[in-house]
């Protein structure tokens, strides 16, 4: 079993996310867990099997997962607003491919605030991943300001 999700789930979950996937960050995790037959009418007419790597398997998407979130927690840190979004959006993609919906709905009722700080709380806690033990983003995480008087974008 490549994920808890079939071929035609992930199909499915393609065209329903399409329309808000403006910056295509979703489509790219849900796309590279197809196989080749399933991916094909979204690749380059010439790419070839031998071209595509295999639909990875639950605990390489839980890898490639915990990646994200280390990615995520630096653009946190770093105000970086473009970059963020794109860890949440792949965050939330690779919990519905893992078959999480409870991580799913929890980071769709979080905030955004705070470069999706509480929505990556939400997924952090929802994988039992450790957050920073620091007094900014444990500020972060509920929707506040890094600092009181931050002036690098997450006060407003």
């Amino acid at each position: 079993m490549t994920t808890t999700r079939t071929q035609e789930e992930i199909l499915t979950r393609i065209q329903a996310v399409s329309d808000e996937d403006l910056l295509g960050f979703r489509l790219q995790v849900l796309l590279g867990a197809l196989d080749f037959e399933h991916a094909k009418p979204f690749l380059k007419p010439d790419t070839t099997a031998e071209d595509w790597k295999a639909a990875p398997s639950s605990a390489e998407i839980l890898e490639e997962a915990q990646g994200y979130y280390e990615f995520a927690l630096g653009k946190i840190r770093d105000h970086r607003g473009i970059s963020a979004t794109r860890s949440v959006e792949k965050l939330g993609e690779c919990a519905w491919l893992l078959g999480r919906d409870d991580v799913v709905e929890a980071m769709a009722e979080a905030d955004y605030p705070q470069y999706g700080a509480p929505k990556v709380k939400a997924f952090a806690d929802g994988f039992g991943l450790a957050w920073p033990d620091s007094e900014d983003m444990a500020r972060m995480a509920v929707g506040e300001p890094c600092t009181p008087d931050c002036r690098e974008g997450c006060g407003a």
